[in-house]
């Protein structure tokens, strides 16, 4: 992992990403600010001579490879070709490449660049209900890209199956190590566990169920400027199922009593676009209790992250309440 984010830290961060801004163009004289920390680092730098600001990547090592980062820049710059989607512009190095290293205790910390975007998070709210109409046209939109794209044959992404969630080889560690889990919430966990395992199987992974997808489509990496909802952070992008879109979307708001009505607004966006079967909807809720499984998984292995100090111990008995009304509604 990359380390507690403390202030050290970040300011050490902070110098390596000054220390390539000369390979896109500005000089390390530029003011860089730290604009969020997750999985990776996050700082915009502004250019002293022109005001002109990029946002930089400062990424975690052990995630993702450089061919990864780089085949998730290549569908970016697709999707940006083909107009189907608002998102910032990758930015090339002076060299001609998209990924800068800096030297970080003898580990090797990937940095990319973007093009800034303006606009704002979507509020929670009555009005994100039109918000996700448009995020289910955008999704149908990615979607639809992802199926027809001739991909590279150097193309490589992660794949986020029951194994690499929640099952064998997770990529973000083990749900069971969650804060405030007792005997009880685990076989409940369990439980739910087996039963998606189940029905994911049944439901199989056919081209037109299974994909390129965002697979990180919250809140967070969403920007609204007047009507253009614009969409950031392709960090996660891999091969999922379709329908785990939208379950990403209201990531940390399951909760909410507007996620049904979000629901609804969200497929009959999608549908205006590309099918969506009465099989793909009944999914959803499925899609959902494994992302959930899966955020209280990320809370447990990065707790150093401002994300899991928040939610703490409260976020795993809202994954336990979830459960039990996921596993009655199913009938289990």
């Amino acid at each position: 992992m990359g380390g507690i984010y403390d202030d050290e830290l970040i300011g050490r961060l902070r110098a390596g990403a000054v220390s390539v801004l000369p390979g896109w163009g500005i000089g390390s004289d530029a003011e860089v600010s730290l604009l969020t920390v997750s999985e990776n680092a996050t700082f915009v730098a502004t250019d002293p001579e022109n005001g002109a600001k990029l946002i930089l990547r400062v990424h975690r090592p052990g995630y993702h490879t450089r061919s990864e980062i780089e085949s998730e820049l290549a569908w970016i710059n697709a999707l940006r070709a083909a107009d189907v989607v608002a998102t910032p512009k990758p930015r090339l190095r002076t060299d001609g490449s998209l990924v800068a290293e800096f030297d970080h205790d003898g580990v090797s910390r990937h940095v990319v660049a973007f093009d800034f975007m303006t606009g704002d998070e979507p509020a929670a709210g009555d009005g994100l209900v039109d918000g996700f109409f448009k995020l289910g046209v955008i999704s149908a939109r990615l979607h639809h890209h992802a199926k027809q794209w001739s991909r590279s044959v150097s193309f490589v992404r992660k794949s986020w199956t029951f194994d690499t969630t929640l099952g064998a080889t997770p990529h973000w560690g083990n749900w069971r190590a969650a804060r405030g889990l007792g005997e009880d919430g685990l076989a409940l966990l369990e439980k739910v566990c087996r039963h998606l395992n189940q029905k994911l199987l049944v439901f199989g992974m056919g081209r037109e169920k299974f994909g390129l997808i965002h697979a990180d489509l919250r809140l967070a990496n969403l920007l609204v400027d007047a009507d253009r909802l614009g969409v950031i952070d392709f960090d996660d992008c891999g091969f999922g199922w379709f329908g785990y879109d939208f379950a990403a979307a209201i990531s940390f708001i399951e909760l909410d009593p507007i996620v049904q009505a979000l629901k609804e607004a969200w497929v009959e966006g999608y549908r205006t676009i590309a099918p969506f079967s009465s099989t793909d909807y009944q999914m959803l809720e499925s899609f959902v209790m494994l992302r959930r499984l899966l955020l209280t998984a990320w809370i447990a292995s990065h707790p150093e992250t401002p994300t899991a100090q928040e939610m703490g111990p409260g976020f795993t008995a809202g994954t336990i309440a979830m459960a039990q009304t996921y596993l009655s509604a199913e009938g289990a």
